[in-house]
C-alpha cells in the first residue's frame, strides 16, 4: 500500500508545481501588459500637510500681512562696526 500513497503524493507535488508555475507565468504577463511610461510627472508624489502621498500638487498658502514683521524689523538695532574698538 505504501507504494500507492507514494505515487498519489508524487502526483500531487507534481499537480501542484504546475498549478504554481501557470500562476506565476499568468502574473508576468499580467506585468507586461500594464503600460510603462518613464515620464517624470508620472513618478512625482507630494506629501500634504497631514503627511499623506497624493498625486496632485499642494496648493499654495495665501501670504499673510508681514506689516508687524516689518516694523519690528525696522526698530533692531544693528551693531556698527567701525565704533568697536579693536586691540
Amino acid at each position: 500500500m505504501s507504494k500507492n500513497q507514494n505515487s498519489f503524493i508524487k502526483k500531487q507535488k507534481a499537480e501542484l508545481k504546475r498549478r504554481k508555475q501557470k500562476e506565476k507565468f499568468e502574473k508576468k504577463l499580467e506585468r507586461k501588459a500594464q503600460p510603462k511610461s518613464g515620464d517624470l510627472d508620472d513618478m512625482i508624489v507630494y506629501v500634504d500637510r497631514f503627511g499623506n502621498f497624493t498625486d496632485t500638487p499642494p496648493e499654495e498658502e495665501p501670504v499673510k500681512n508681514t506689516k508687524n514683521q516689518n516694523q519690528s524689523n525696522k526698530n533692531t538695532r544693528t551693531p556698527n562696526f567701525k565704533s568697536r574698538n579693536h586691540e
